[in-house]
């Protein structure tokens, strides 16, 4: 479900050259905020019925917002709460289809129905999560869970 360009090929395949470019982008840069940045405008650029993309970085023991396209967002988020705390606690993704079923969710934007949240891990730490919202109850698939996990690999090498 990719938005201003269209690719042709399964979704899997428009994943696969979506992590392209960002490895391309990225090439050479090692500053965090940059590629960060780059990341997220990337990903608001290409994919379709979201309102909220970004990062937020671990920092003394809780979640702080980092580089993101969207409305503001929650500062900070501590570990175990809301879908992108317990991202962190349980170190794995988490795809949440309606976010208002999920126990203690923090709604910054009341417009999100469903999120998907990447941890960001590097050399077993973790250093933070992608955090993507859609207006969209269960607008993310399982092509788009291991697309995004591949992507967010290809953003741990040069981070």
């Amino acid at each position: 479900m990719f938005g201003n360009i269209t690719y042709n090929g399964t979704l899997t395949e428009q994943y696969e050259l979506l992590s392209k470019q960002l490895d391309a982008l990225l090439e050479g840069e090692k500053n965090l905020i940059a590629n960060l940045s780059n990341a997220s405008a990337l990903l608001n650029t290409f994919l379709k019925e979201i309102n909220w993309v970004g990062f937020y970085l671990m920092d003394e023991g809780e979640l702080v917002l980092g580089p993101f396209q969207g409305l503001p967002a929650c500062v900070r988020i501590p570990v175990g709460r809301g879908v992108c705390g317990t991202t962190v606690a349980k170190e794995q993704t988490m795809v949440v289809d309606d976010v208002h079923a999920f126990p203690g969710h923090i709604a910054c934007d009341a417009a999100s129905k469903s999120e998907i949240v990447i941890p960001l891990i590097k050399n077993g730490v973790v250093l933070g999560v992608l955090d993507i919202d859609s207006p969209i109850e269960a607008r993310f698939t399982t092509e788009d869970k291991d697309g995004l996990e591949k992507f967010v690999n290809i953003l741990l090498k040069h981070i």
